[in-house]
């Protein structure tokens, strides 16, 4: 059937539309498609001492992020709960991300640490508070507020966080239960290892490393760091042969026999200054706190 020439003319505009977008993947109004900008994902976290300083690396794949915040804070909440992270070591710098993510698109853990702790003179420990709706942070917990400065760097993407550390360190001892001592039931089910403090302060210091947790190669050995419930510890002082300190956050024993007293201590009676440890409960409450030997609270008994 020949088609009259008066209808030719409706019949292309009629067809246009449909034309337009079947050629190179455009949209019907004929304007391509953008492309979601990509989000860089944090693929490491590193630390090394160079110098006076210590620089915590954090690696990216696919860019650095648009926006980064690095800042001292008191405390660290987690992005998206708001509820409390805590952070071992006596200052806390916020670390944020925007356009940043630690997972894949796919949803599964990158690399990058959620806690990590690290045998520098002032950087203590790093823990991941968020990585919700392209916002990373991480909060860095360091012996002793310093200078900071932030850089970047490229092939791979990275942003160095630095801070100072030019003031001297003393090397002392932190226990952590050892696992697989336990589980194959060979004591001493708590081992020592070394770490660097300020001599100006050391209990303090054993005690922020203590709570950082082992090192990445320590864990692979099978240590642990033994919290039964506790976040960390506060009002920590030294006096009169006596090292009294309190435990933040729960207490419980879960019915065994080894607990947290058992890093904190030995960790503190290392010291010639320190004859017996009175350890607390979040209340205050301990056993035997007037007594000759060490006191623990009923929460950490069996």
């Amino acid at each position: 059937m020949k088609v009259p020439r008066l209808l030719l003319p409706l019949l292309a505009l009629t067809l246009a539309p449909a034309l337009v977008a079947t050629q190179g993947g455009q949209a019907a109004s004929g304007v391509a498609e953008r492309a979601a900008p990509v989000t860089p994902v944090l693929v490491a976290v590193r630390a090394a001492h160079r110098g006076d300083v210590d620089r915590v690396v954090f690696e990216f794949r696919g860019g650095l992020p648009a926006d980064r915040q690095v800042e001292y804070v008191d405390r660290l909440f987690a992005d998206g709960s708001g509820r409390r992270v805590h952070v071992a070591g006596q200052a806390l710098l916020l670390v944020r991300f925007e356009r940043a993510q630690a997972h894949t698109d796919a949803g599964a853990a990158t690399a990058a640490p959620r806690r990590v702790a690290f045998p520098l003179p002032n950087v203590v420990t790093a823990v991941r508070a968020g990585d919700f709706e392209a916002v990373t942070t991480y909060g860095i917990g360091l012996a002793k507020r310093t200078p900071v400065r932030v850089t970047t760097l490229q092939a791979p993407p990275r942003v160095v966080v630095e801070v100072g550390a030019g003031f001297p360190t003393v090397q002392r001892r932190v226990w952590f239960f050892h696992r697989d001592r336990f589980v194959d039931n060979r004591e001493p089910f708590f081992v020592p290892v070394r770490r660097l403090v300020r001599p100006g302060a050391p209990a303090t210091g054993v005690m922020d490393r203590l709570f950082a947790g082992p090192l990445p190669g320590e864990r692979a050995r099978g240590l642990r760091l033994l919290r039964s419930g506790a976040t960390g510890y506060d009002d920590l002082s030294v006096s009169g042969g006596v090292a009294d300190l309190r435990l933040t956050g729960r207490c419980r024993s879960g019915g065994s026999t080894v607990t947290v007293a058992g890093e904190v201590l030995p960790t503190l009676k290392q010291f010639a200054t320190v004859d017996r440890v009175v350890l607390r409960d979040a209340s205050g409450s301990t056993l035997d706190p007037d007594g000759p030997g060490d006191s623990t609270p009923e929460c950490l008994e069996p």
